[in-house]
């Protein structure tokens, strides 16, 4: 399917991704066009193992080599110059291209099966939850994918962290699941750049995004709802309110970073199906990957916020 030009969902560690052949312009325009995604936001490309990266572009700087052995596979994406074989509308015009090397062995067998690299953003609707199951790809996209790979739920939950490292010090584009910490004791001194309001240089960079339907806001703490009669659901990092809310997640009781990321999207999936009017999401720890936990969130809540 891959290499006839069709769409295929598959899971990744991160979450499920969109793939089509990242050598096909006709193919790579069907995931924009599924997603109803703008042309100005690239796509990665994924790669079945390591060493195909050289195979592809070419030698890399040294920075970049280094992070791809340390951890690939893995959940980090690395910013690249764009060889021709990708064309432009992967990158959405851009010199440069994003690329990774999934974690999950189904995904890297898929890969090394169709022989080709396969771009794959988010299987799902541009700007909304990002998918952890099959049944959320089948929810958001349906009859718009050729076929859904089942894998069940996905490991971390949250999109990859994504790194330019071509320069002096590397720059954290996209906070994800490779947590900051990780990156530092591998690579020493690192910049974290805020999300884009143009072009984004990243997929997954813009302001407002990872939005359920249902409007999010984010709050202080457990606090409890106003009592205005209005159904709302509560979205906990580690202790659920007292009271007053009609739905209630909690993401870790145990307080674990990790494991609330990897119930992060699957939770507000349950919220926005539970016929609540507004959600509230209490912020995790920054730290590790609820640094990440808490990006998602505040963009999230940026797609529902009232123009100034």
């Amino acid at each position: 399917m891959l290499r006839d030009g069709g769409l295929v969902a598959f899971p990744t560690e991160t979450v499920y991704g969109l793939g089509a052949n990242a050598l096909d312009a006709r193919a790579a325009a069907r995931i924009f066009e599924a997603k109803a995604r703008p042309s100005f936001d690239p796509l990665i490309t994924h790669l079945a193992d390591t060493a195909d990266l050289e195979r592809l572009v070419g030698p890399v700087p040294a920075a970049v080599a280094a992070l791809a052995g340390r951890f690939w596979p893995g959940p980090l994406t690395l910013i690249v110059d764009r060889p021709v074989e990708i064309p432009p509308i992967v990158t959405s015009g851009l010199d440069t291209m994003a690329v990774r090397v999934p974690d999950e062995p189904s995904a890297r067998a898929l890969i090394r099966a169709a022989g080709v690299p396969v771009a794959a953003p988010s299987a799902n609707r541009f700007g909304q939850l990002s998918p952890t199951r099959a049944e959320h790809v089948v929810q958001g996209l349906g009859a718009a994918v050729d076929v859904v790979l089942d894998g069940g739920a996905t490991r971390c939950g949250i999109e990859s962290t994504i790194v330019d490292a071509r320069g002096p010090q590397p720059v954290v584009l996209r906070l994800g699941a490779l947590a900051l910490e990780d990156l530092v004791a591998a690579v020493g001194p690192v910049s974290v750049r805020p999300g884009s309001s143009g072009q984004p240089v990243a997929p997954g960079t813009l302001a407002a995004h990872y939005a359920p339907r249902t409007p999010l806001r984010v709050v202080s703490g457990v606090e409890p709802p106003p009592g205005d009669g209005r159904r709302r659901g509560f979205l906990a990092f580690r202790e659920a309110p007292a009271g007053g809310y009609a739905a209630v997640e909690v993401l870790s009781p145990g307080g674990d970073v990790t494991e609330a990321a990897a119930r992060l999207f699957d939770a507000l999936h349950r919220l926005d199906a539970a016929g609540v009017t507004e959600i509230h999401a209490e912020p995790a720890p920054e730290q590790g990957v609820g640094r990440a936990i808490n990006d998602r969130l505040r963009r999230a809540a940026a797609t529902w916020s009232a123009p100034d």
